[in-house]
Parts: structure tokens; sequence; C-alpha cells
């Protein structure tokens, strides 16, 4: 794993056949700031500081698309992390390893999951990036309910098989044909997860099938499951693969990639996604209260070359 940081006018406009609520081209927040959630350190981590941790591969995987990221600490109260999402610009949700319902992550996914839903609905755009467990979380908070199933995907790396609805999608519609065709062929996208959402589980759920548009799927060789999802009408995507481990995570280990094709795919997710966050027009009340909220408040603390996180 890469160095954790240890953390004590709107315009309605249709984007391929979705309403969603988009900001004039000519007012976008060139200065956007990107909330990364922590989570509860990793049991028997023995370089573990404070109570929460974020892997800074996804601060480095922000930064590299123009982006700044406030980290958002966990046991903070409601009130403080309402304010907190007035003041950011789009939400990370990042892979790990913790309870999807029970975790002080989860809580915090919830709370920021439901004031992104309400202030999309009130036409203030605010967009969701999930990675691996941030995917999981995605769909357990729109389905309120854990539909995952175990599959072989601890330590691989994998081709995608795009969906017809991926031709029209917002995710993919700026990606270079030839990214496109690496994407679908070569084992390019680095799996980590020991669960996902399998195909057929998201197909029965009437929830998770009007929310979210299915872009790609893979397969363990015995179950099909979902790796990129974007949702119908809210600027909310999410990945089960890692787009954020090829550039800035360099253990060696199975699953791990960083072949040209895979960094532009880093690159190229990073930046739409930092893209949408433009898009909002969130911010912090004073230019004294933005700085220390950055994370660069935090020193980051090295755990080492034989840890891979997981999600």
């Amino acid at each position: 794993m890469s160095s954790p940081f240890a953390v004590p006018a709107m315009l309605a406009a249709c984007l391929c056949g979705v309403l969603l609520p988009v900001a004039c081209s000519d007012h976008l927040n060139y200065r956007p700031i990107i909330g990364v959630l922590a989570q509860e350190n990793i049991v028997g981590d023995p370089h573990a500081r404070g109570s929460s941790y974020i892997a800074a591969s996804y601060v480095k995987y922000l930064e590299s698309a123009g982006a700044r990221v406030v980290p958002i600490t966990i046991h903070q109260t409601d009130e403080e992390y309402e304010k907190i999402f007035n003041s950011i610009n789009g939400l990370l949700l990042p892979g790990g390893d913790v309870d999807l319902e029970t975790s002080q992550f989860s809580r915090l996914s919830k709370i920021f999951y439901d004031l992104s839903i309400k202030a999309n609905d009130a036409s203030d755009y605010f967009p969701i990036w999930g990675t691996c467990q941030g995917l999981q979380q995605m769909t357990v908070l729109t389905s309120n309910k854990n539909l995952l199933t175990l599959t072989d995907t601890k330590a691989v790396a994998l081709p995608l098989t795009f969906t017809p609805a991926s031709q029209n999608s917002r995710l993919f519609k700026a990606f270079p044909g030839s990214l496109l065709q690496s994407l679908s062929e070569d084992n390019i996208t680095s799996n980590f997860h020991s669960w996902s959402l399998s195909l057929q589980n998201y197909s029965r759920n009437a929830k998770l099938k009007r929310f979210y548009k299915i872009l790609t799927t893979n397969t363990d060789g015995r179950r099909e499951f979902i790796s990129t999802m974007e949702a119908n009408h809210y600027p909310f995507y999410a990945v089960q693969w890692h787009p954020e481990k090829s550039p800035f995570e360099w253990v060696d280990k199975p699953g791990m990639v960083h072949s040209a094709a895979s960094v532009r795919a880093s690159f190229y997710t990073a930046h739409f996604f930092v893209s949408e966050a433009m898009k909002s027009h969130h911010k912090f009340s004073s230019a004294s209260e933005e700085e220390r909220a950055l994370i660069y408040n935090y020193s980051p603390v090295f755990t080492g070359l034989d840890v891979v996180a997981v999600g």
C-alpha cells in the first residue's frame, strides 16, 4: 500500500439522455477540492497512527488531475460533516476492508450520500466517485442491503467487458479509442477484492437497476460481476478496479500493472472526476479555513513495500 496519511447560474442540460444539473463552462470552478473519506485502521497494522487512514495514492490520483484534497476523518459530528460537505466539490470513497453496514466509514458514507442526493435534487451539483470498497458501499446505500457475493478476484489484472450502455456513458465518452481498446483487450485493470456485486444480483434488485447504469463487467471464471457503473440521474460513478494503483503504488505483487495504457486509464478517470468536481461551487467560508482543512496539514506515514491496499 502506498503511504497513508494518518488523520487524528446552474443550468439543466441533457447529457446522453440523462437530465443532470451542470455548470455553464464559463462558470467552472478551477480550484476544486475533493473530500476523501478516511476509514478505520487495518487491524494489526504496526504502522497505524491515530484512528483512521487514507492511502496516499488516492490523494496523488486526484492531485494529478488538478484537484486538492480534504481528508474527512471519522468521529466528527453530523453538523461538522454537513459543513465539510458544503465546502468541498466532490467526494471519493476509497478502497479498503471495513464493514459496509456497521463501520464508521459506512456511517460517514451514508451522511455524504444523503447530502449529495439532496443537493443534486436541488440543482446543486455534487459528484461522488467510489473505488472498489467505495463501489460496494454505494450499492449498499442505494439498495439498503448488502448484495455482494464472493469472487476469486483478490489479486488479478483483467480486461473490461464493455456493455452497450458504455457507448453513451458520461464517464467513457472522452476516452480515446485506443485506450478503450486496451481496456477491453488487455489485462490492465487491477483487482484486489474478495466481494463483488454480481450481474445477477444487480439485475434482481429494482433499486439498483433504476439508479445505476452498468458500463463494464468482469468475470472470475464462474461469476460475472459489475466493474464500472454510473448513476442514471446523479453524477455518481464507481469502479470495482483500482485506477490509482498503476501510477502510484509499486508493491511487486500479482494484479499490479504499470503499463502505459494502465497509467493512461488512471489519468483519464481522474481527469473525468475532477472535471465533474469543477461543476460544483461549494466553497469554504474563508481562505484560512480552507488552508486548515487541506491534507497538506498532515504528515504521510510510510508503511513499507510489502503491503497493498485492498477493497
